[in-house]
């Protein structure tokens, strides 16, 4: 038999909506605090990817680019300082490009370093400033494992 009235009531509507409301409240926190925490992974990520690159530039050339060269080496043969004799056309980065942080601001790169007797690289955080804490905490290339 077919009612000429079929649909929802204001009860079944309004039970849906409480629903709607309520996963909303479990879902939507969950989610807000994810932007800063995938920032800083990229971070870790990028930071990998320049130790990775300055071992190959080791390997080639029997030392780490100075601070003076910096990343930049990695992508461009230096002319000053200690000039590498093997460096690989193309450079050391894919894309040819030192990228920033995720915040927009460039990596420190200190070689010798003084944490790491070949270098040290980090972020300086969401703050821009060295030091900090939680999303403000800079990442570090010899702190990469306690980051996490």
């Amino acid at each position: 038999m077919i009612r000429k009235n079929d649909g929802f009531t204001l009860i079944e509507l309004m039970v849906v909506v409480i629903i709607l409301g309520i996963l909303a409240g479990l879902v939507i926190p969950r989610i807000v605090g994810k932007p800063e925490e995938a920032r800083r992974v990229k971070a870790r990520i990028q930071i990998q990817n320049f130790k990775k690159a300055l071992q190959l530039f080791y390997l080639d050339n029997g030392f780490y680019p100075t601070t003076e060269q910096g990343l930049k080496a990695l992508i461009e043969k230096p002319a000053t300082g200690r000039v590498p004799r093997k460096y690989r056309d193309g450079g050391y980065l894919e894309g040819h490009k030192i990228p920033q942080d995720p915040w927009g601001n460039p990596y420190v790169y200190i070689s010798p370093g003084t944490h790491d007797k070949s270098f040290d690289i980090f972020s300086l955080g969401s703050d821009g400033e060295e030091g900090g804490e939680g999303n403000d905490a800079d990442i570090e290339s010899w702190n990469l494992e306690k980051s996490s």
